[in-house]
Protein backbone atom coordinates (compact mmCIF):
# COMPACT_ATOMS: atom_id res chain seq x y z
CA UNK A 1 0.00 0.00 0.00
CA UNK A 2 1.08 3.30 -1.03
CA UNK A 3 2.51 5.04 1.81
CA UNK A 4 2.26 9.16 2.93
CA UNK A 5 6.04 9.59 2.25
CA UNK A 6 4.73 8.30 -1.56
CA UNK A 7 1.81 9.99 -2.11
CA UNK A 8 3.01 12.45 -4.66
CA UNK A 9 0.20 13.02 -6.87
CA UNK A 10 -3.02 14.21 -5.40
CA UNK A 11 -6.48 14.32 -7.52
CA UNK A 12 -9.16 16.33 -6.63
CA UNK A 13 -12.59 15.98 -7.93
CA UNK A 14 -15.05 18.56 -7.81
CA UNK A 15 -13.66 22.30 -7.84
CA UNK A 16 -16.97 23.92 -5.90
CA UNK A 17 -15.85 25.28 -2.71
CA UNK A 18 -14.20 22.15 -0.77
CA UNK A 19 -12.99 21.05 -4.02
CA UNK A 20 -10.64 24.39 -5.09
CA UNK A 21 -10.00 24.66 -1.17
CA UNK A 22 -8.09 21.57 -0.99
CA UNK A 23 -6.61 21.71 -4.82
CA UNK A 24 -4.82 25.19 -3.09
CA UNK A 25 -4.04 23.33 0.39
CA UNK A 26 -2.46 20.48 -1.65
CA UNK A 27 -0.74 22.32 -3.95
CA UNK A 28 0.83 24.56 -1.26
CA UNK A 29 2.02 21.69 0.47
CA UNK A 30 4.04 20.58 -2.11
CA UNK A 31 2.20 17.69 -4.04
CA UNK A 32 1.40 17.89 -7.67
CA UNK A 33 -2.24 18.20 -7.73
CA UNK A 34 -4.81 17.71 -10.29
CA UNK A 35 -8.28 19.81 -10.07
CA UNK A 36 -11.01 17.81 -12.07
CA UNK A 37 -14.35 18.80 -13.12
CA UNK A 38 -16.81 18.01 -15.84
CA UNK A 39 -17.93 21.50 -15.77
CA UNK A 40 -15.52 23.90 -17.53
CA UNK A 41 -17.18 27.28 -16.00
CA UNK A 42 -16.72 26.01 -12.63
CA UNK A 43 -13.28 24.64 -13.08
CA UNK A 44 -12.16 28.37 -14.50
CA UNK A 45 -13.83 29.48 -11.73
CA UNK A 46 -12.00 27.86 -9.25
CA UNK A 47 -8.82 28.65 -10.94
CA UNK A 48 -9.46 32.31 -10.51
CA UNK A 49 -10.72 31.90 -6.89
CA UNK A 50 -7.24 29.88 -6.16
CA UNK A 51 -5.17 32.84 -7.91
CA UNK A 52 -7.23 35.64 -5.57
CA UNK A 53 -6.78 33.52 -2.65
CA UNK A 54 -3.30 32.67 -3.05
CA UNK A 55 -2.69 36.65 -3.53
CA UNK A 56 -4.05 37.45 -1.00
CA UNK A 57 -2.09 35.65 1.36
CA UNK A 58 1.21 37.29 -0.75
CA UNK A 59 -0.45 40.62 0.16
CA UNK A 60 -0.72 39.88 3.72
CA UNK A 61 2.84 38.11 3.88
CA UNK A 62 1.63 34.28 4.94
CA UNK A 63 2.97 33.37 1.60
CA UNK A 64 6.11 34.78 -0.20
CA UNK A 65 5.59 35.06 -3.80
CA UNK A 66 8.00 32.47 -5.20
CA UNK A 67 5.60 30.07 -3.27
CA UNK A 68 2.83 30.94 -4.59
CA UNK A 69 4.03 30.60 -7.92
CA UNK A 70 5.40 26.85 -7.13
CA UNK A 71 2.23 26.22 -5.43
CA UNK A 72 -0.17 27.32 -9.18
CA UNK A 73 2.58 25.37 -11.42
CA UNK A 74 2.13 22.20 -9.57
CA UNK A 75 -1.85 23.14 -9.67
CA UNK A 76 -2.95 21.33 -13.16
CA UNK A 77 -7.06 21.98 -14.18
CA UNK A 78 -8.86 19.04 -16.44
CA UNK A 79 -12.01 18.52 -17.08
CA UNK A 80 -11.24 14.91 -18.58
CA UNK A 81 -12.51 12.62 -16.42
CA UNK A 82 -9.94 10.17 -17.60
CA UNK A 83 -7.03 12.37 -16.84
CA UNK A 84 -7.78 11.72 -13.48
CA UNK A 85 -4.98 9.53 -12.10
CA UNK A 86 -2.95 9.93 -9.42
CA UNK A 87 -1.33 8.23 -5.71
CA UNK A 88 -4.46 9.67 -4.01
CA UNK A 89 -7.91 10.61 -5.23
CA UNK A 90 -10.33 13.17 -3.07
CA UNK A 91 -13.66 13.30 -4.16
CA UNK A 92 -15.44 16.55 -2.96
CA UNK A 93 -18.46 16.46 -5.67
CA UNK A 94 -22.14 16.21 -4.72
CA UNK A 95 -23.46 15.10 -1.54
CA UNK A 96 -24.77 11.93 -3.23
CA UNK A 97 -23.73 8.52 -2.04
CA UNK A 98 -24.30 7.08 -5.87
CA UNK A 99 -22.80 9.48 -7.58
CA UNK A 100 -19.52 9.57 -5.06
CA UNK A 101 -20.14 5.26 -5.85
CA UNK A 102 -19.80 5.96 -9.41
CA UNK A 103 -17.27 8.33 -10.00
CA UNK A 104 -14.73 6.10 -7.58
CA UNK A 105 -15.30 2.83 -9.47
CA UNK A 106 -15.43 4.68 -12.53
CA UNK A 107 -11.67 6.00 -11.66
CA UNK A 108 -10.34 2.36 -10.25
CA UNK A 109 -11.16 1.22 -13.09
CA UNK A 110 -7.90 3.04 -15.17
CA UNK A 111 -5.53 4.00 -11.60
CA UNK A 112 -3.04 1.72 -10.23
CA UNK A 113 -4.02 -1.05 -7.72
CA UNK A 114 -2.51 1.27 -4.76
CA UNK A 115 -4.73 4.40 -5.69
CA UNK A 116 -6.41 5.67 -2.40
CA UNK A 117 -9.98 6.74 -2.76
CA UNK A 118 -11.06 9.13 -0.28
CA UNK A 119 -14.51 10.80 0.28
CA UNK A 120 -14.86 14.23 1.40
CA UNK A 121 -18.46 13.79 2.50
CA UNK A 122 -19.70 16.01 5.46
CA UNK A 123 -22.16 12.83 6.44
CA UNK A 124 -22.20 10.46 4.07
CA UNK A 125 -21.82 6.35 5.45
CA UNK A 126 -18.27 6.14 4.12
CA UNK A 127 -19.05 2.15 5.01
CA UNK A 128 -22.08 2.17 2.94
CA UNK A 129 -19.95 3.92 0.03
CA UNK A 130 -16.79 1.64 0.51
CA UNK A 131 -19.15 -2.02 0.18
CA UNK A 132 -20.11 -0.82 -3.65
CA UNK A 133 -16.82 0.29 -4.40
CA UNK A 134 -14.57 -2.43 -6.66
CA UNK A 135 -11.91 -2.05 -4.01
CA UNK A 136 -13.56 -1.19 -0.62
CA UNK A 137 -10.62 -1.93 1.00
CA UNK A 138 -8.91 1.53 -0.50
CA UNK A 139 -11.97 3.82 0.56
CA UNK A 140 -12.12 5.50 3.55
CA UNK A 141 -13.30 9.47 4.39
CA UNK A 142 -10.83 12.52 4.38
CA UNK A 143 -13.27 15.08 5.58
CA UNK A 144 -11.73 19.26 5.38
CA UNK A 145 -13.42 22.15 6.87
CA UNK A 146 -14.76 25.00 5.35
CA UNK A 147 -12.31 26.86 4.04
CA UNK A 148 -10.07 24.43 3.07
CA UNK A 149 -6.94 26.42 3.17
CA UNK A 150 -7.64 28.04 6.86
CA UNK A 151 -9.73 25.53 9.02
CA UNK A 152 -6.57 23.17 10.73
CA UNK A 153 -8.89 19.86 11.74
CA UNK A 154 -9.33 16.75 9.18
CA UNK A 155 -11.46 14.21 9.88
CA UNK A 156 -9.76 11.01 8.66
CA UNK A 157 -13.17 8.22 8.59
CA UNK A 158 -12.11 4.76 9.09
CA UNK A 159 -14.06 1.78 7.94
CA UNK A 160 -14.07 -1.77 8.95
CA UNK A 161 -12.01 -2.87 5.34
CA UNK A 162 -9.43 -0.32 6.00
CA UNK A 163 -5.71 -1.34 6.47
CA UNK A 164 -4.02 0.08 9.38
CA UNK A 165 -1.09 1.31 6.29
CA UNK A 166 -3.37 3.26 4.48
CA UNK A 167 -5.41 5.39 7.17
CA UNK A 168 -1.88 6.13 8.43
CA UNK A 169 -1.06 7.35 4.70
CA UNK A 170 -3.70 9.59 5.21
CA UNK A 171 -3.09 10.98 8.54
CA UNK A 172 0.64 11.36 6.96
CA UNK A 173 -0.79 13.72 4.20
CA UNK A 174 -2.82 15.82 6.09
CA UNK A 175 -0.30 16.59 8.50
CA UNK A 176 1.87 17.52 5.44
CA UNK A 177 -0.57 19.93 4.56
CA UNK A 178 -0.34 21.48 7.83
CA UNK A 179 -3.57 19.95 8.83
CA UNK A 180 -4.85 18.35 12.42
CA UNK A 181 -5.66 15.40 11.76
CA UNK A 182 -8.02 13.09 13.78
CA UNK A 183 -9.22 9.82 13.66
CA UNK A 184 -13.00 8.48 13.51
CA UNK A 185 -14.66 5.75 13.23
CA UNK A 186 -17.67 5.84 10.42
CA UNK A 187 -20.72 7.04 12.52
CA UNK A 188 -23.67 9.30 11.54
CA UNK A 189 -22.31 12.96 10.92
CA UNK A 190 -18.38 11.53 12.00
CA UNK A 191 -17.47 13.63 14.74
CA UNK A 192 -17.84 17.53 14.59
CA UNK A 193 -21.17 17.37 12.20
CA UNK A 194 -22.84 15.15 15.05
CA UNK A 195 -22.02 17.23 17.84
CA UNK A 196 -22.39 20.16 15.89
CA UNK A 197 -25.90 19.82 14.93
CA UNK A 198 -28.13 21.70 18.21
CA UNK A 199 -25.79 24.35 17.78
CA UNK A 200 -27.82 25.21 14.12
CA UNK A 201 -30.77 23.31 15.10
CA UNK A 202 -31.76 24.82 18.10
CA UNK A 203 -30.94 28.23 16.97
CA UNK A 204 -33.24 27.65 14.19
CA UNK A 205 -36.41 26.33 16.36
CA UNK A 206 -35.75 29.73 18.60
CA UNK A 207 -36.54 31.64 15.17
CA UNK A 208 -39.18 29.07 14.31
CA UNK A 209 -41.30 29.79 17.70
CA UNK A 210 -40.87 33.46 17.56
CA UNK A 211 -38.37 33.67 20.76
CA UNK A 212 -35.48 35.45 18.69
CA UNK A 213 -33.96 36.80 15.12
CA UNK A 214 -31.31 35.49 13.38
CA UNK A 215 -29.29 38.57 14.38
CA UNK A 216 -29.44 38.35 18.08
CA UNK A 217 -29.03 34.37 18.16
CA UNK A 218 -25.53 35.19 16.39
CA UNK A 219 -24.69 38.45 18.55
CA UNK A 220 -25.36 36.60 21.94
CA UNK A 221 -23.49 33.56 20.86
CA UNK A 222 -20.79 35.36 20.25
CA UNK A 223 -20.91 37.61 22.67
CA UNK A 224 -20.08 34.11 25.05
CA UNK A 225 -17.11 33.67 22.94
CA UNK A 226 -18.18 31.86 19.85
CA UNK A 227 -16.02 32.78 16.91
CA UNK A 228 -19.04 32.98 14.86
CA UNK A 229 -22.48 32.63 15.50
CA UNK A 230 -24.92 29.95 14.17
CA UNK A 231 -26.78 31.60 11.35
CA UNK A 232 -23.46 33.08 9.56
CA UNK A 233 -21.49 30.32 10.31
CA UNK A 234 -24.55 28.51 7.90
CA UNK A 235 -24.13 31.11 5.45
CA UNK A 236 -20.66 30.37 5.58
CA UNK A 237 -20.70 26.63 5.04
CA UNK A 238 -23.92 26.75 2.52
CA UNK A 239 -27.45 26.28 3.23
CA UNK A 240 -27.79 23.54 1.06
CA UNK A 241 -24.54 21.66 2.05
CA UNK A 242 -25.79 22.38 5.92
CA UNK A 243 -29.04 21.10 5.32
CA UNK A 244 -27.98 17.82 3.59
CA UNK A 245 -25.80 17.16 6.28
CA UNK A 246 -28.52 17.89 9.38
CA UNK A 247 -31.27 15.43 6.99
CA UNK A 248 -28.65 12.95 6.88
CA UNK A 249 -27.61 12.87 10.51
CA UNK A 250 -31.17 12.90 11.16
CA UNK A 251 -32.48 9.50 8.60
CA UNK A 252 -29.07 7.64 9.92
CA UNK A 253 -30.14 8.44 14.01
CA UNK A 254 -33.59 6.87 13.23
CA UNK A 255 -34.94 10.35 12.61
CA UNK A 256 -35.07 11.60 16.66
CA UNK A 257 -37.77 14.75 16.71
CA UNK A 258 -34.66 16.78 18.26
CA UNK A 259 -32.36 16.21 14.79
CA UNK A 260 -35.41 17.17 12.73
CA UNK A 261 -34.26 19.36 10.00
CA UNK A 262 -35.67 23.28 10.34
CA UNK A 263 -38.10 24.18 7.70
CA UNK A 264 -36.49 27.53 7.74
CA UNK A 265 -33.37 26.25 5.97
CA UNK A 266 -35.10 24.01 3.51
CA UNK A 267 -37.29 27.17 2.81
CA UNK A 268 -34.03 29.41 2.24
CA UNK A 269 -32.45 26.49 -0.25
CA UNK A 270 -35.87 26.75 -2.02
CA UNK A 271 -35.14 30.37 -2.84
CA UNK A 272 -31.65 29.90 -3.77
CA UNK A 273 -30.61 32.10 -0.64
CA UNK A 274 -27.28 29.72 -0.12
CA UNK A 275 -25.50 31.70 1.92
CA UNK A 276 -22.17 33.57 1.17
CA UNK A 277 -21.84 31.52 -2.31
CA UNK A 278 -24.51 33.00 -3.90
CA UNK A 279 -24.91 36.88 -2.11
CA UNK A 280 -27.68 35.86 0.80
CA UNK A 281 -28.95 33.76 3.32
CA UNK A 282 -29.49 34.42 7.04
CA UNK A 283 -27.72 38.02 5.64
CA UNK A 284 -27.08 39.72 2.91
CA UNK A 285 -23.68 39.74 1.09
CA UNK A 286 -22.47 42.38 -1.33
Amino acid sequence: MTTGNTIQTICVCGAGTMGHGIAQTAARSGFRVLLYDLDETILQKARTQIELSTESLVKKNKMQPGERDDALQRLQYINDVNECRADLIIEAIIEKKEAKISLFNQLAGFNSTETIFASNTSSLSITSIAEQCSHPERVAGIHFFNPAPIMKLVEVVRTKYNQVGMIETLIVVAKQMGKTPVLCQDAPGFIVNHVARPYYLEALRLVEKGFADFETVDALMESIGFKMGPFKLMDLIGNDVNYAVSKSVYEAMGEPERLKPSPIQKQKIEQGELGRKTGSGYYRYS
